[in-house]
């Protein structure tokens, strides 16, 4: 499989989930841009939206596994990692696997899971594997979490460390659908047509090709540099208490290697880089109190920079 290939192969994966899925193109499309970056993504959204329906519609256009784990502040970590149940007819002690053990995962509100419960995730996010009881076991490969949190009712949650957000590959805001797309979302959900079905596109062999094939696409040096610039210049700027870590600089390249993985081009432009730096950089920089008091959001500050860096 070649990137041309493999970019005409994420254009199908599209197109199946998008007739399931009614939303924006470029939201689908960077959902499967942290897959095949082999990330994790944070999605915050309003409620009913179709998060759902998204991560369950791409795992089966890619023939994954998939399952859903509804946070909420009684959760424990034996409840999403699985726990040790002991046979009786075998008289030994056996692991019962938990919805972890699913190619992709929907956290959704993960800010409303105890610390405890996010730290047991953090370790499946980060080394793709749980341990039990002192047992470690392996995720299926490959593995992707699809996070949500509700950016309005924020009572009762508990707010994600930053090395726990930092772990994200990409941050996506989603806002309601337009008049258009909701009445597309009606119609389709309303009438006496069954729900269309989503069919498997990829093999899970071609799955793991365009992981790899992704970190192959060539980027100049000059435009990795830039790349390097832009996120060490978020420890300087004013506005921003704490600015991003190395692993940014890692994000962002890669991921301006898969936008131009899935645009079937050959290498990186510097179009890649700012296209991505807003879901890169948005949940790895901490304003200060002065641009929060006058109202600045972080993609507002991202795009400061962008402008300097231009």
């Amino acid at each position: 499989m070649d990137v041309t290939e493999a970019s005409a192969q994420c254009d199908r994966v599209l197109d199946e989930i998008g007739s399931a899925v009614i939303a924006d193109r470029e939201f689908l499309e960077t959902v499967l841009l942290g897959f095949v970056g082999r990330g994790h993504v944070l999605m915050e959204d309003v409620p009913g939206t179709g998060k759902t329906l998204t991560a369950r519609s791409m795992a089966r256009a890619l023939g994954l596994d998939f399952s859903r784990v509804q946070f909420t502040p009684d959760l424990l970590p034996a409840d999403i990692t699985g726990t040790h149940v002991f046979n009786e007819r075998e008289r030994s002690f056996e692991f019962n696997e938990g919805p972890l053990f699913a190619n992709v995962v929907l956290a959704d509100e993960i800010n409303r899971a105890p610390p405890k419960t996010q730290s047991a995730l953090l370790e499946a996010m980060e080394e793709e594997q749980v341990t039990v009881d002192g047992d470690t076991y392996d995720l299926p490969t490959p593995f992707f979490v699809l996070a949500t949190q509700n950016p309005v009712e924020m009572e009762g949650t508990f707010e994600l460390p930053e090395a726990q957000v930092d772990r994200f590959l990409l941050k996506i805001l989603l806002d309601y659908p337009s008049f258009e797309e909701e009445r597309d979302i009606v119609s389709l959900y309303t009438g006496d047509v069954a729900n269309p079905s989503v069919e498997r596109v990829v093999s899970r062999t071609e799955i793991q090709q365009m992981q790899s094939l992704v970190r192959q696409v060539p980027i100049a040096d000059d435009v990795r540099d830039r790349a390097i610039r832009l996120v060490q210049a978020t420890r300087d700027r004013e506005e921003i208490e704490f600015g991003a870590s190395p692993r940014a600089s890692m994000a962002l390249v890669l991921t301006a290697k898969a936008r131009a993985f899935m645009r079937g081009r050959r290498h990186v432009s510097w179009e890649d880089v700012v296209e991505m730096a807003p879901p890169v950089l948005r949940h790895r920089i901490l304003l200060d109190f002065r641009a929060e008091r006058e109202g600045l959001t972080p993609d507002e500050v991202i795009d400061r920079l962008l402008e300097s860096a231009s």
